[in-house]
């Protein structure tokens, strides 16, 4: 099989071309990260990566993981101005076979693919063989899927639309912030406030906080902490309000799904903030949960340091046995 794996993201997108051999063996022929916001469509990307990768056989399988959820093999993704049918897909590029899955649940069946050097320990519980995992991780948006073992022992990954869920303030400078949000976008999720797209507004509403003058460009995860380490004072309140609300997040996912196998945190933002993410206040903020804060001590919590995880789960679905 000649297969393309994609990672689609908000704002890159990684993809591998990759041949299934004898018994199962899979070879890595090409894999090029793309800018998401350079292609019109996803066809575009695509066919980019086609012509890019120096291989004389085409294709003959695509599978892409999607930020967003899916109906009928059909997408608009959440955080970039696609809209994708893989019936479609595959009669406009000439591949026989397209799908799509969730892109954290590709994330989830990565899970199995790691090694130790590629997580970090954050809450240092062993792990229980074969109970629930789940994994959730702050891109350009906020994702969230878990994991269940079947009768065979072998775990199979669930996605959800979990970031989506209302933000709840945990004291009265975030609740400033949800009236903040709330005057701008009406619902306020927890991607809005814990995720790669948040920063702008945690940054501006910090500037609020703290009577600076807004800044005329639009704040990234990587310009934020620069600016912190340059001595700007509102992108280091920034940066510490997003560490307490991504540890107050991945503290509620604990609760909501008790993964005793592991509670991993991946995504971009989660690379550029490794060392933050590594502090005493992100889990500080996680076990922040009162009279269930036992709950979230128990957990397993681990840092994914691998940025290859999506597309390795798409891999890995690809070639599953049937």
């Amino acid at each position: 099989m000649e297969l393309i794996a994609g990672d689609i993201g908000g704002t890159k997108s990684r993809l591998a071309w990759v041949t299934g051999g004898p018994e199962g063996m899979q070879q890595l022929r090409f894999e090029q990260v793309y800018a998401s916001a350079a292609f019109a469509t996803a066809d575009d990307l695509i066919r980019q990566f086609i012509t890019d990768a120096p291989l004389p056989v085409p294709p003959d399988c695509l599978l892409l993981a999607l930020p967003g959820p899916l109906r009928a093999q059909q997408a608009t993704l959440t955080n970039l101005d696609w809209t994708l049918d893989a019936a479609d897909m595959g009669a406009s590029l000439g591949i026989a076979s397209v799908r799509f899955i969730n892109d954290f649940q590709a994330a989830a069946t990565g899970v199995a693919t790691l090694t130790d050097t590629d997580v970090v320990v954050l809450n240092p519980h062993p792990p229980e063989a074969g109970a629930v995992r789940a994994i959730t991780g702050a891109g350009t948006g906020l994702g969230l899927a878990f994991m269940l073992t079947d009768d065979a022992g072998h775990y199979q990954s669930f996605a959800t639309e979990g970031g989506h869920i209302d933000f709840a303030p945990a004291n009265a400078m975030q609740t400033r912030l949800l009236e903040h949000m709330r005057a701008k976008y009406g619902h306020v999720s927890w991607e809005r406030v814990a995720s790669g797209s948040a920063m702008n507004d945690l940054y501006r509403f910090c500037c609020v906080e703290h009577d600076c003058a807004l800044p005329n460009e639009t704040m990234d995860g990587a310009t934020l902490a620069a600016r912190g380490e340059a001595g700007d004072a509102a992108a280091e309140a920034a940066l510490d309000l997003f560490i307490d609300l991504y540890g107050a997040w991945v503290g509620n996912v604990a609760l909501l799904y008790q993964p005793r196998g592991g509670l991993y945190v991946a995504g971009g933002v989660t690379q550029q903030l490794r060392t933050r993410m590594q502090s005493p206040r992100f889990m500080a903020a996680a076990t922040d949960k009162g009279r269930m804060r036992s709950v979230v001590e128990r957990t397993p919590i681990l840092l994914v340091n691998n940025s290859r995880l999506g597309v390795q789960g798409t891999i890995a679905t690809a070639f599953a046995p049937s």
